[in-house]
């Protein structure tokens, strides 16, 4: 599960320290080659979002402006989310999962258009406030579980930590394929899960290795052959395999 203004609100994301290290990084994307959950969300308002757009105010920019995110990237915030009518606050990130920031993928549909929309070239450090119309939202239909009406214009400011190359990037695919070959095994993708798991020194039932190491080549092996290709691999298409 991951970041801002959810698909439904807010999807909560893995949990993470503001300075994202290597090894938060590996904690981050052990279970990268499953699919991310997305959570269910209200069907987008027809029509409309062409004629409108999201409004991005820039509050703060570091001097040093890079790297910057695009479609892909694995992205770590902290958010509040406000009712455009109102002013009245319907999220803050800080109050979930102990306070940490949010993890998700920028662009895939993890959160509504209009944030996978404002955060696009936003580099860390940068905070952000943006108004995000209906269309580019939860449309006509509100979110009535996230305490959002009908029709409503959202405001939301963020606070960006970390853009990191997210899941299925080019260089998690070279790590895993040990051979080289341009597919991944279950032995090369049952290495790397043990030495994911070595990383982040978490305990857990030998069990677990095997089911998730199951799970990932029944979602992402579709052609039945043994292998994850790269072309299987690389839903994102963020780069080229």
């Amino acid at each position: 599960s991951a970041g801002p203004a959810p698909r439904s609100p807010p999807p909560r994301g893995a949990s993470a320290t503001p300075a994202a290290s290597g090894s938060d990084m590996g904690r981050g994307l052990t279970l990268l080659l499953l699919p991310l959950a997305l959570l269910a969300a209200p069907a987008q308002a027809e029509g409309g979002a062409a004629a409108e757009e999201v409004k991005v105010e820039v509050l703060q920019l570091p001097e040093v402006c890079s790297p910057k995110s695009k479609k892909g990237d694995l992205l770590n915030a902290h958010y509040d989310g406000f009712l455009a009518s109102d002013g009245s606050k319907f999220y803050c990130s800080r109050t979930q999962n102990e306070g940490h920031p949010k993890w998700f993928v920028l662009g895939v549909g993890q959160v509504i258009k209009g944030l996978d929309i404002a955060m696009m070239n936003m580099c860390p450090g940068e905070k952000r406030k943006v108004i995000i119309p209906p269309s580019l939202a939860y449309g006509q239909q509100g979110y009535a579980q996230g305490k959002i009406p009908p029709n409503a214009t959202l405001i939301f400011e963020i606070e960006l930590y970390a853009v990191n190359k997210g899941p299925r990037s080019v260089e998690a695919f070279h790590q895993i394929d040990k051979d080289g070959d341009k597919k991944l095994s279950q032995l090369e993708i049952s290495q790397y899960l043990k030495e994911e798991f070595a990383r982040d020194g978490k305990k857990r039932h030998p069990s677990v290795h095997d089911e998730i190491l199951a799970d990932i080549f029944k979602k992402n092996d579709h052609d039945g052959d043994g292998f994850i290709s790269a072309k299987e691999y690389n839903v994102y298409q963020h780069d080229e395999l």
